[in-house]
C-alpha cells in the first residue's frame, strides 16, 4: 500500500495518471501504476503529440497504415486508439470491480472541433462506437459550442470527460448539461447507471495568469497597501476556485433534480482536478494535490507528480476545509483589480488554441514522417 492508495482509501479521491504512450502497454508501464494505486488515465493532444513524436515506437504501425491506403489523419487515429485500447483493457478489471466507479481511460475528440457542435457530436459518436468499451470517456471541451454536445452524448448513454473548465460559471453550465442529458436519457427509457462523467477543472493555469496580473498591479503602484495585498494573494486563486467548485458540486447534486436522478441510479459527475503539476517553482510541488483532497473527486497527475505524492504527499480531507477562506481569496483578488471573468475567458481561448496547435503540428510531423518512411500519400 502506498500514499497513492491512501488518496482513495482514506481521502475518497481517485488518483489518475495524465499520460499515455506506447511503452505504457508493456510490462513495467501501466501495470506498475495500477499497483501504485492509480485508478484511471487521461491524456490530451499535447501529451499524445510528444509521445508519438518521441522515438520510433509508432513507426511500424504508422507506415503500415499509410502504405495500406489510409490518410495521415486516419493513421493518427489508429495510433491513438491502439494505445487507448490497450489502456482500456488494463484498466477494465478495476472498472468491473468498482462497479463502474473507476478504471476509465479518456480519449479526446479532435481539438479543431472545439467550436463546432455538430462536428463534436459526430466525432464523439464515432469514437464511442469505434472503441466500444464501457470504461471509455470521450473528452469534450466545455466551450459554449461543446455544451450541447455534452448534453447530447449523455442523453445517448455515452460517457463523457468534460475538459477545459476554467470558471465557476462555466462549471455550473456543465452540470446543467449533464442534468439535461440524464433527464432525456431517463425519459427515453434509458438506464443512467451505465453513464459516467467527470468535469475537468483546470487548476494551475489559473494561478499562472492571476499571479501575472497581481504582480503587474503591484509593479504599477509599488509600496502601496494595494500592491502589498496583491502580492499576498499570489498562489491563492487556483485552489480557492477549485474549492468553490467542490462546494457547488455538493450544492447541485444535493438539489432535488440531480438528487432524484442519482436515486434512480445515475452517477454523480465528479469534479476532476486537471493541470495539477506546479508551474511556479517557488510553490510546493504538491500544492494542487495536497490542497484538493476529498470524496467523489479525481486528481489527474503527470507521472512525476504521482511519484512526488507517493514520496511525500499528505493525505487529509482538504478540499472543503476552508470554504470561507476560498471566498475571501477570490473576493480579495477581485478587489485589487483582477478581472477573473477575463482571466478564465483568456485561459479557455489559450487552452483550445494550444491543443489545436499541438494536434496540427503532430499531423504535420506525421506527414513528414510518411515521406521519410517512403509511404507519403
Amino acid at each position: 500500500m502506498t500514499k497513492v492508495h491512501d488518496l482513495y482509501d482514506v481521502g475518497g479521491q481517485s488518483p489518475w495518471v495524465d499520460d499515455l504512450k506506447r511503452s505504457y502497454l508493456a510490462p513495467g508501464g501501466l501495470d506498475v501504476l495500477l499497483e501504485l494505486g492509480v485508478r484511471g488515465l487521461t491524456s490530451n493532444p499535447t501529451i499524445l503529440a510528444k509521445s508519438i513524436e518521441a522515438g520510433h515506437d509508432y513507426d511500424e504501425q504508422f507506415a503500415d497504415a499509410v502504405a495500406g491506403g489510409e490518410s495521415v489523419d486516419e493513421a493518427y487515429w489508429d495510433l491513438v486508439l491502439h494505445d487507448a485500447g490497450g489502456a482500456l483493457a488494463l484498466f477494465r478489471p478495476l472498472y468491473d470491480s468498482s462497479s463502474g466507479g473507476d478504471g476509465f481511460v479518456s480519449v479526446e475528440v479532435s481539438p479543431t472541433l472545439a467550436h463546432d457542435t455538430a462536428g463534436t457530436i459526430a466525432a464523439a459518436r464515432a469514437l464511442s462506437s469505434r472503441v466500444d468499451a464501457p470504461n471509455l470517456l470521450v473528452k469534450i471541451p466545455a466551450t459554449l459550442e461543446g455544451l450541447p454536445a455534452i448534453e447530447e452524448m449523455i442523453a445517448e448513454g455515452r460517457s463523457v470527460n468534460v475538459t477545459l473548465i476554467f470558471s465557476l460559471g462555466r462549471y455550473a453550465a456543465v452540470i446543467d448539461a449533464y442534468e439535461r442529458g440524464l433527464e432525456r436519457l431517463v425519459d427515453a427509457g434509458g438506464d443512467p447507471s451505465g453513464v459516467a462523467s467527470v468535469a475537468s477543472f483546470f487548476v494551475s493555469r489559473v494561478d499562472t495568469e492571476v499571479d501575472r496580473r497581481l504582480e503587474a498591479i503591484a509593479a504599477a503602484d509599488p509600496g502601496s497597501t494595494r500592491a502589498e495585498r496583491a502580492l499576498e494573494l499570489r498562489g491563492t486563486a487556483a485552489v480557492a476556485q477549485a474549492r468553490l467548485a467542490y462546494a457547488l458540486f455538493h450544492e447541485r447534486f444535493s438539489a432535488p433534480g440531480l438528487a432524484s436522478l442519482v436515486a434512480a441510479g445515475a452517477h454523480v459527475q465528479r469534479p476532476l482536478w486537471a493541470s495539477t503539476s506546479t508551474k511556479n517553482p517557488s510553490y510546493p510541488d504538491l500544492l494542487y494535490v495536497d490542497s484538493l483532497i476529498g470524496p467523489e473527486t479525481v486528481n489527474t497527475m503527470p507521472p512525476a507528480t504521482i511519484d512526488a505524492f507517493a514520496d511525500h504527499g499528505a493525505v487529509a480531507r482538504t478540499v472543503d476545509g476552508d470554504v470561507d477562506g476560498a471566498r475571501a481569496a477570490i473576493a480579495g483578488i477581485t478587489e485589487v483589480g483582477v478581472d477573473l471573468d477575463d482571466v478564465t475567458s483568456l485561459l479557455e481561448v489559450e487552452g483550445v488554441a494550444s491543443f489545436a496547435k499541438s494536434f496540427e503540428e503532430l499531423l504535420d510531423e506525421l506527414r513528414q514522417k510518411a515521406a521519410t518512411l517512403g509511404v507519403d500519400r
